[in-house]
């Protein structure tokens, strides 16, 4: 499996980052076991979750997902070979939220209870904290990596004036960086990221592990027309946000592409991505064992330059 490093933090991970946010909400412990299992097999070892995964299901309190993996983890032993990503700061609870000290040394530590290990690879600020001061953040995490609580850190949701502000307090009190970022951003939803935050990447070497890499399902090709609203809980919004003309034309570029591939539009979306200078590993889910094998063939994909310059067109947002 060919890696990438996680930033300048020296950790190695594959092109393909795998969202857990399916851990107990979509899909119960026993598919969730049979998904961990096949992303071991498949050597795609990089597993993104969160504390508050998923707190909005009725009946859930948040921790479920690390709860999971935390099972797995357990029951295979299989500990060192996954590179797990978590997040804090949505809320937990009365009073458990946000990037205090006080709070980031409580929620680590119930992370690591769920999930059964002694060390997080990647902890990331789920959301920007303007009520705390970077520094107090920033050096609770420092105190975590010195501590061998947590390898690296990371940012999720920054804007890119905030980005570059942590990052230079970082520089200025020896303190340790963001080493990944965590933004939205796929062929539709470019604006915000490439004008925004990928010159703040750039300059910093920070590493990108971008979500909603396939649109919430629309770079699938699965809505295609208003009466496609039904075939999801989520349908109706999808349409609303990305079918018009811009959102078809990029459809129509992915069907271009995908036939001369022999692939699908979700594989030609992700390679997009993969091969999109400054992209880590974009962050993809999947609740069936056939849904799987989809994205992962995403890696076996190399886009000819003048299919990746088509893509790039039809999505412009300039």
């Amino acid at each position: 499996m060919k890696t990438r490093t996680l930033g300048r933090s020296g950790i190695a991970v594959p092109k393909l980052c795998f969202g857990g946010n399916v851990f107990g909400w979509t899909i119960d412990q026993a598919a969730s076991f049979r998904i961990l299992d096949a992303l071991a097999e498949r050597e795609l070892n990089f597993i993104d979750t969160a504390d508050v995964y998923s707190a909005w299901v009725d009946g859930n309190q948040g921790g479920e997902s690390e709860t999971i993996i935390g099972n797995w983890l357990k029951k295979t032993g299989k500990r060192d070979g996954i590179i797990l990503a978590t997040k804090v700061g949505k809320p937990m609870g009365a009073g458990k939220e946000g990037l205090s000290a006080a709070y980031i040394k409580q929620a680590v530590e119930a992370s690591l209870r769920r999930l059964q290990t002694d060390y997080i690879d990647l902890y990331q600020s789920h959301s920007d904290d303007e009520s705390v001061p970077l520094e107090e953040t920033l050096g609770a995490f420092d105190a975590l990596i010195k501590e061998g609580k947590v390898r690296a850190i990371g940012a999720s949701n920054y804007s890119g004036p905030r980005l570059a502000q942590a990052l230079r307090i970082s520089e200025q009190n020896g303190l340790a960086r963001y080493e990944t970022l965590q933004p939205q951003y796929n062929l539709y939803d470019r604006q915000e990221y490439e004008q925004d935050l990928e010159p703040v990447v750039t300059a910093h070497g920070v590493g990108v592990i971008n979500y909603y890499a396939l649109a919430s399902g629309f770079l699938s090709g699965k809505y295609r027309a208003k009466e496609d609203a039904a075939k999801s809980k989520r349908g109706e919004k999808v349409i609303s946000t990305y079918l018009n003309t811009r959102g078809l034309r990029i459809l129509h570029a992915l069907d271009a592409v995908s036939e001369r591939y022999r692939a699908t539009p979700t594989q030609v979306a992700l390679a997009w991505q993969i091969q999109r200078p400054g992209i880590t590993a974009p962050i993809v889910s999947a609740t069936s064992l056939e849904q799987l094998e989809e994205v992962a063939n995403a890696l076996t994909l190399t886009l000819r330059d003048d299919d990746y310059a088509l893509l790039e067109q039809a999505s412009a947002w300039r």
